[in-house]
């Protein structure tokens, strides 16, 4: 299972180009953060322990897409030297064990810092580095419950409704990693030390919601599902049901945008107006009844491109032909997957997909190490320190 085509350094199009990150594999948000500096241009290094490890690997999994896979049993010292060696020429280290267990395995922050002190060591974990909950274990749904997300999301009064892995994992989680690494990447230039960035799910999604925060603060949120401003409290910023089972979703919320969506509906002689919240429950009951007369792409035809801000619901596999996204590339086929172009855009040094995610861990082991200069991989491989699939 051996890929024979060579591992080259320095070939990333994107604007991180030239830079080199060490990932010491895990689930989620931590290969996330990898794929986005893989697509921006990074020549990134993907250790993982032999074997692999659960929901982490597989052709398709493409969230380890643009990186070679290299097996290390790090459970030995030698291993732990190889990671040593590869951190001497890096820029980034991304870890996302529990804390403290990269320092038992010998490549904490101060044995990478003591053979390159310009590291930026990437920690990703949901409750952070410290606190009472530090090393206790979770996932997504926990980390957004506790930093006050999960609560409100949702339109109705029983439960919250969890969107997936999207809020904690994705978005507060590898997001903030980035951000904090790409800023410690440039204090690094200015001062020539690395540092540990500490990316705590907890901390990002608290930070991603503090909209919901300065509402709180300023009088104007009340904390209930389904009552405020962007969470269903308004008909006109809501989800309808279409003849055809569908749904549309309705986002009028300035005063132009919402005469567009009743004049579009030509409701402008019965509908309530925008400023009658003690009318809201006509208004609602008014849109899902009229919504419910057409089918998802019959309203589609007549409001996409207006100023109502209304727009089809599609799964992701029909937002793959949708013409506006066709249009931009936002999807494309690579290596037998359709899957999201990188993002964002740039002008000059625009990014494009390279490899595709590896079949198994260690497919790449002998190449990889190869190119990243370690000496004796085939001693490496003999002795089973490393491992090539």
């Amino acid at each position: 299972m051996s890929n024979p085509q060579p591992i080259q350094l320095g070939q990333g199009t994107g604007p991180l180009r030239g830079m080199k990150v060490v990932e010491i594999a895990g689930i989620g948000p931590g290969p996330h953060a990898c794929m986005i500096l893989a697509d921006l241009g990074a020549d990134v290094i993907r250790v993982e322990r032999p074997g692999g490890q659960y929901l982490a690997g597989g052709a398709t999994m493409l969230l380890n897409r643009g990186r070679p896979s290299v097996a290390l049993d790090l459970k030995q010292p030698e291993a732990a030297a190889v990671v040593l060696d590869l951190v001497r020429s890096a820029d980034v280290l991304v870890e996302g064990m529990r804390p403290g267990v990269t320092e038992r395995l010998g490549i904490g922050p101060e044995q990478c810092h003591a053979v390159n002190p310009r590291l930026v060591y990437g920690r990703m974990t949901g409750w952070g580095q410290d606190g009472p909950l530090a090393l206790a274990a979770g996932h997504d749904i926990n980390y957004i419950s506790v930093a006050g997300a999960l609560f409100g999301l949702g339109q109705t009064a029983e439960r919250p409704q969890f969107p997936s892995n999207l809020v904690g994992d994705f978005g507060g989680g590898s997001t903030y990693l980035v951000i904090g690494i790409l800023a410690a990447l440039l204090e690094a230039r200015l001062s020539g030390q690395g540092q540990v960035v500490d990316g705590a799910i907890v901390d990002g999604t608290a930070h991603l919601n503090a909209m919901t925060a300065a509402f709180l603060a300023g009088g104007g949120y009340r904390e209930e599902r389904g009552a405020n401003l962007l969470d269903g409290g308004v008909p006109f910023y809501d989800v309808y049901a279409t003849a055809d089972g569908k749904h549309v979703s309705v986002g009028a919320l300035e005063p132009q945008f919402f005469a567009a969506l009743i004049q579009t509906l030509g409701l402008e002689d019965v509908a309530p107006g925008q400023d009658e919240p003690e009318r809201y429950d006509e208004l609602r009951a008014l849109l899902t009844d009229t919504f419910a007369q057409r089918t998802q792409a019959e309203w589609v035809e007549l409001f996409e491109g207006t100023d109502a801000c209304v727009a089809g619901i599609l799964p992701i596999s029909e937002a793959y032909d949708h013409p506006h996204l066709k249009a931009r590339g936002t999807f494309v086929e690579h290596e037998g997957i359709v899957q999201p172009q990188p993002a964002p855009r740039f002008s000059r040094t625009q990014a494009t997909l390279s490899l595709p995610p590896s079949p198994a861990p260690g497919a790449h082991t002998r190449e990889a190490l190869t190119a990243w200069g370690v000496a004796d991989v085939d001693g490496l491989i003999d002795r089973g320190v490393a491992v090539q699939v």
